[in-house]
């Protein structure tokens, strides 16, 4: 399935309340590949931004005079979108956005269009519980570069979020590789099974097995008799 990492920045924090969007960011992933089939869109949203919002983001009203409205992009950005796992930080915020601006032009809301939509903010709040989680953290924490981030931006804060959600998610894909291009008449990966192969086993040293003797007998001692471990060894040998 296609990934796209998605972010936009707004005229201000309530969409209910008449703020709107005012750019779009959208970063596509495939096989944990960035394939530079990205979209990007500045909006006009016909009301100006709030001046704390403006501290946020540095767009200017005037600079989004002449840009085009939401109407004029939804289309394209729609079809752009469809059937794909939609990726955001903190989801709540620009999917409330999303249904606010395609409701204004008639249109269902946006989780008709996608597969599904995952929070990375809801993803990093369990990984990493009563931590600071935002963008800026992640980066921090993983060790992505956000260093020309100095203000707010609907698609250089998607391709960060791209590169934390790889660092997030490394380590849980299935053991099946990739081995090749997709089958053009059925688009159907080529792919090596692990599981076949045979793993050797490096048996533990002697000093690795005294040290592992003395922390047995420390748990001994701990507990007031011996560990489940011996229990199990005793009722193996028997």
């Amino acid at each position: 399935m296609r990934q796209i990492f998605l972010d936009t920045e707004t005229t201000g924090l309530s969409a209910e309340g008449g703020d709107r969007i005012i750019e779009i960011g959208c970063v596509e992933l495939l096989s944990r590949k960035l394939t530079g089939n990205n979209k990007h869109f500045y909006l006009n949203p016909e009301r100006d931004s709030h001046e704390d919002a403006l501290k946020v983001h540095g767009i200017s009203n005037e600079f989004l005079r002449d840009k085009p409205k939401f109407a004029a992009v939804a289309e394209e950005l729609m079809a752009y979108l469809q059937g794909a796992e939609i990726i955001i930080h903190n989801a709540a915020f620009d999917v409330g956005f999303l249904n606010k601006e395609l409701e204004l032009i008639g249109r269902p809301h946006f989780k008709q269009y996608v597969a599904q939509v995952t929070d990375t903010l809801v993803m990093a709040k369990e990984m990493y519980p009563g931590k600071r989680n935002s963008l800026d953290a992640l980066c921090d924490r993983l060790g992505v570069d956000n260093s020309s981030r100095t203000l707010h931006g609907a698609l250089l804060d998607a391709e960060l979020l791209a590169d934390v959600y790889i660092n997030l998610t490394r380590g849980q894909e299935a053991l099946l590789i990739d081995m090749g291009s997709n089958d053009s008449a059925g688009g159907v990966v080529a792919r090596v099974d692990l599981s076949a192969f045979s793993l050797p086993v490096l048996p533990a040293s002697e000093q690795e097995a005294a040290a592992h003797e003395e922390v047995l007998k420390q748990l001994d001692k701990a507990c007031g008799g011996k560990t489940v471990w011996r229990l199990l060894g005793t009722d193996a040998v028997a």
